[in-house]
């Protein structure tokens, strides 16, 4: 009998190349990347061994009988088990976190094994072949049993994977379901024409597959820097936290500051090649094998053993590195880097928390409050936590409209009455308790619910305008605060003037305020805006004057109705004439403006007493009133 075996050395060929390739790829310790080393390898093993077996039958006269046998009895095993092989696969990566796994692994193995008994017991039953001399190689009355073996286990695979569909996704259901049937369809052609060995063919098509869906070095590398990418970490990490829970490890992350600068004055393309040059240096100091690319700029280091001696070391070489210069092409510069760092002891494992933590840490570390080098410990977390429950609460107030206002009552020195109040927000009744202004206000800006929040606060105050008006009680105006990140909506202006216009509220009862560092942010989109409203009768006001955001030419140029002076020029006025001079000087200037100037933060009599002398018009402070709710606010009007 004779066979056609070209198409297993091609076959052999293919397959070599994708195990060298498949090397180059993920290094992951999982059971899914050992499972299909272990494909390969058993393919590669039951193709060669074919090859071998058939070249030695063809020469029965120069190769040992003996040595014919034992190539022989090894593809014999070998070759059905790659079915077992791509069951095991299947299995791992259905049942990667399942307890159950051991008990389906052992079960899966077991036909195998018995098989492997069989064929052992071979040349003494010779029930799947016999080679002899005389007659050369025959087959026995049970070598059905070799496909059978092999359809068994691919039918399973296509099995176990039906019964999961709904747990795995889409894609990686596809490829698991069409592998094993790619393979039992070129074994079924092998068999019709029985004179091509196709074995080798099949395994490989399902190799290919399996690699460049599953397994390619591309979905765990980061094809610029060829580190491990963010992806692999995160499986990284689920492998740590789920296979070896004791096993502690430390997260370090390194944050490369205004990145941005170095593309915009080198181009992208050195800019690439900075990024290569930087996660080459943290490769040659960082734990082998463990160094991946988090983000963009971000680089991060995993380091696997609580290896304290380890992480300070690696963190010193990256300050020593990054305090020197760069050279990339003509280019020479200096850039900075932050690092966040969290320990799995702190995070309790819980990979959510880990990165959500490590991301925290690094964001303090921009921020500078905690140095460049910032350590999310359980106190940092806990912070993380609570402001994640600020948010929460936020979205719920924000979706139900049910954030209290609360109105502090400004008086006019002119006229002797509160004809102005200012309007706060505040959320007291919430399962953490009460939430303050300090807190909430920063959370709500860096989320983006702040634009939301203010224009449902705009409304309110408008209906308390309304109220108090149907009351009989009088007042002027009343502040709306504006955060700098209002100004980013286009459609500002119109979203102000329905708000108001649907709640047929005069328009000059509403006055809007906004800090000095909006204005430094966006003074032409403000002034912009300014001069719309002014053209409809509203009126601004800057708020917290004082605080080094701004200069005069700026403020001079936008029609604000009122100025206030930030209550730190109140409280240096008391202890210093100097600056009490400068600031008498300030109101002089920005009356003689036609602005009015509003005294915040007074407490006290002497502060009553002394911003009256800077000839301030207005006066809002705890001295008169602490802020109000609506009910102690029309009541306060009332009685004033």
């Amino acid at each position: 009998m004779t066979w056609n075996i070209a198409p297993e050395l091609i076959s052999l060929v293919i397959l070599g190349i994708i195990w060298i390739y498949s090397r180059k790829g993920s290094h992951l310790p999982s059971l899914k990347n050992r499972m299909f080393q272990g494909c390969l390898m058993v393919t590669f093993c039951a193709m060669l061994s074919n090859v071998l077996s058939t070249l030695m039958i063809y020469n029965t006269d120069t190769v040992p009988l003996l040595l014919t046998w034992i190539v022989t009895q090894i593809y014999f095993i070998l070759t059905p088990l790659m079915g077992m092989a791509y069951f095991l696969y299947t299995v791992s990566v259905i049942y990667a976190d399942s307890p159950s796994l051991k008990k389906i692994i052992w079960t899966g193995i077991t036909p195998g094994c018995l098989y492997a008994v069989m064929v052992l017991l071979n040349p003494v039953t010779r029930n799947i072949f016999d080679l002899t001399e005389a007659n050369g190689y025959t087959r026995g009355h049970l070598i059905f049993v070799t496909y059978l073996i092999f359809y068994a286990y691919c039918v399973a695979s296509i099995i176990v994977t039906l019964c999961n569909h709904k747990k795995i996704e889409k894609e990686i259901y596809r490829i698991l379901a069409a592998f094993p049937l790619l393979a039992v369809l070129v074994i079924i052609i092998q068999q019709i024409y029985s004179d091509i060995i196709l074995s080798g063919s099949a395994a490989t098509c399902a190799l290919l597959i399996i690699y460049l869906h599953l397994q390619n070095k591309q979905i765990s590398m980061d094809y610029l820097t060829n580190l491990p990418n963010r992806q692999e970490l995160l499986n990284m990490l689920h492998l740590l936290t789920n296979k070896y829970p004791v096993r502690g490890f430390t997260l370090l992350v390194v944050s490369l500051r205004d990145f941005r600068q170095v593309n915009n004055a080198c181009g992208q393309q050195s800019g690439d090649a900075f990024l290569k040059s930087v996660g080459h240096f943290l490769s040659t100091i960082g734990p082998a094998g463990n160094v991946y690319r988090f983000s963009g700029d971000e680089f991060a280091l995993l380091f696997t053993q609580e290896n304290s001696d380890e992480l300070d070391s690696c963190v010193s070489a990256i300050r020593e590195r990054m305090a020197l210069p760069w050279q990339i092409n003509d280019y020479r510069f200096l850039i900075r880097a932050v690092m966040g760092i969290i320990r799995s002891a702190d995070c309790d494992g819980s990979i959510e928390n880990t990165i959500g933590g490590i991301e925290y840490a690094v964001s303090q570390a921009k921020s500078g409050k905690y140095g460049r080098v910032c350590y999310c410990d359980k106190e940092m977390l806990e912070k993380r936590e609570r402001k994640h429950k600020v948010i929460r609460i936020l979205k719920d107030k924000l979706a139900d409209k049910s954030f209290e206002m609360y109105y502090q009552p400004i008086y006019s020195i002119e006229t002797g009455k509160f004809q102005y109040a200012e309007s706060l927000m505040r959320i007291n009744d919430t399962p953490i308790g009460p939430i303050y202004p300090s807190e909430f206000i920063p959370v709500a800006e860096e989320t983006g619910l702040i634009i939301e929040i203010t224009y449902v606060i705009l409304d309110k105050v408008c209906k308390f305008i309304n109220r108090l008006r149907d009351l009989g009680i009088q007042i002027d105006s009343i502040h709306v605060n504006f955060s700098a990140i209002q100004f980013s909506q286009q459609d500002l202006s119109k979203k102000v003037l329905e708000i108001i216009e649907s709640n047929n509220t005069p328009m000059p009862a509403v006055k809007i305020e906004f800090t000095e560092s909006t204005l430094a942010e966006n003074p032409t989109v403000v002034a912009e805006f300014a001069e719309e409203m002014k053209s409809y009768g509203i009126m601004m006001g800057l708020d917290d004057f004082g605080t080094g955001y701004s200069n005069i030419a700026t403020v001079i140029n936008i029609p604000f109705g009122t100025l206030k002076l930030d209550r730190s020029l109140v409280q240096a006025s008391i202890k210093n004439p100097t600056s009490a001079l400068a600031v008498k000087n300030l109101v002089r200037a920005f009356k003689d403006l036609n602005m009015k100037v509003v005294a915040e933060g007074v407490e006290t009599e002497e502060q009553r007493q002394l911003v009256e002398e800077f000839g301030v018009d207005q006066i809002q402070g705890f001295y008169y009133s602490k802020p109000l709710s609506e009910t102690e606010m029309a009541e306060f009007m009332r009685n004033h």
